[in-house]
């Protein structure tokens, strides 16, 4: 059995590639399926009984877990391949940008994504619910076995003992904070700003408390539904809109944040120049954190707009890292011997289908040899004949097989035999 995860992030990709490999949360169950379908349809890989999909604004990551048939190289060339054609994006193109992780490297690769080691943001402590919401699709999508199920058991305990003994993510600094940060290289304050936030998840929730915390002018949520817009905005005294009307609105404010789960942009060019034109080329701010983004790329070229995404904030997120390193160093020590401890439960696995028969054939043997001591009591022979016949009858079967491959085997295997058999047959004294 083996184990291999194939991905990108945001060290290996950069943000136009990455929307364009992201699976839609509502789409993570059906592209589990369409994984497992197409690694049992003669790609030579037997690996569609797991599989389960990670997809965020920094990653998009496949595990997969099986017995390969043609080898670890051909798996993950085959997991490439089905991530560029369930894509449709040129092989040539996602390939160089494509991690590869088979067996521990797959499993300590778990452990660091789940712990936030992997992050944007070291230590944040977001992904690990992003990580049990991909389980979560991939269990309802019948890509769990025993290998992933317990992979990921074993991650989120891992990244519970990390968060939990370490102090990974004391120092960090989250991307909402970065998100005020870099607006205050365009306002030198936010306060007196108008803020406008597209989206209501978990993302925007984060950046509206703290660029609230800044006192801004005015707070504005816009969201698909208005309910949910309206039930945000209400935490932060701020007022909710459509996104239908953001063209009609989008030039009243200074600061735009947007983090959505359209698969196409909501902003366009159009709408941003309509908007410049009604502020009388007033300086705006806007940070597209969504991935595939929201807001249309020719939009930063205009003069008066300075539009950031996700990746632009790596910079500032990186501040204080010297501050971690110890921290950083505690959790590799940790994931590192819970990864040996995995691999052991892995490699102990292998001998699971080899106990198992010998426990059958054991059990057979048990049953016939008690059935014919059971009819030499029905015939009258004395107690002591019939266990005596037991026994023999036990230890003969039990023997012959070992015997054999003795009396058959010659030279170096012999003997390998014979230093191993006394040590398969000790008994406890």
């Amino acid at each position: 059995m083996h184990l291999l995860t194939v991905g990108l992030n945001h060290t290996t990709a950069p943000v136009s590639l990455r929307e364009k490999v992201a699976f839609p949360a509502d789409q993570i169950g059906q592209a589990v399926m369409a994984a497992r379908a197409w690694f049992s349809g003669g790609a030579g890989v037997n690996m569609s009984d797991e599989a389960a999909i990670l997809s965020t604004c920094n990653r998009t990551e496949l595990y997969a877990a099986g017995n390969l048939e043609h080898g670890v190289d051909n798996a993950i060339d085959s997991t490439a391949h089905f991530l560029a054609h369930y894509h449709q994006l040129p092989y040539a193109d996602l390939r160089p940008h494509l991690y590869t992780l088979p067996q521990d490297n797959a499993v300590r690769h778990a452990f660091r994504v789940a712990s936030g080691l992997d992050s944007m943001v070291l230590g944040e402590a977001q992904i690990l619910g992003q990580m049990k919401d991909a389980v979560r699709h991939a269990e309802a999508a019948g890509g769990l076995g025993t290998y992933l199920h317990q992979l990921f058991q074993r991650t989120f305990a891992v990244a519970k003992e990390v968060r939990s003994t370490t102090e990974i993510g004391a120092h960090s600094v989250s991307m909402a904070a970065a998100a005020v940060r870099m607006s205050e290289r365009i306002f030198d304050t936010v306060a007196g700003q108008h803020v406008l936030f597209i989206g209501a998840g978990e993302m925007i929730e984060l950046c509206a408390t703290h660029f609230a915390a800044q006192n801004p002018k005015s707070l504005t949520v816009a969201n698909r539904t208005l309910e949910r817009a309206e039930l945000l905005a209400h935490r932060f005294n701020g007022q909710a809109i459509r996104l239908a009307d953001l063209p009609t609105q989008l030039g009243k404010f200074d600061i735009i944040v947007s983090c959505t789960a359209s698969s196409l942009p909501i902003i366009g060019l159009g709408m941003v120049e309509r908007a410049v034109k009604a502020r009388r080329h007033k300086p705006m701010f806007m940070l597209d954190l969504a991935v595939p983004r929201d807001i249309e790329t020719e939009i930063g070229r205009l003069d008066d707009i300075f539009l950031y995404t996700v990746d632009d904030l790596g910079s500032i997120v990186q501040t204080g890292m010297e501050n971690r390193q110890a921290a950083v160093a505690q959790a590799e020590a940790i994931i590192e011997t819970r990864v040996q401890s995995f691999m052991h439960w892995v490699d102990n696995r292998v001998v699971v289908p080899v106990i198992q028969d010998l426990q059958e054939s054991s059990e057979a043997m048990r049953r016939l040899e008690l059935e014919r001591a059971r009819k030499m009591l029905a015939k009258g022979e004395d107690i002591e004949v019939v266990l005596e016949a037991l026994s023999k009858g036990l230890t003969a079967k039990f023997m012959h097989g070992p015997q054999q491959a003795l009396h058959n085997a010659q030279g170096d295997e012999r003997a390998r035999l014979a230093a191993l058999l006394p040590q398969l047959f000790r008994t406890k004294r």
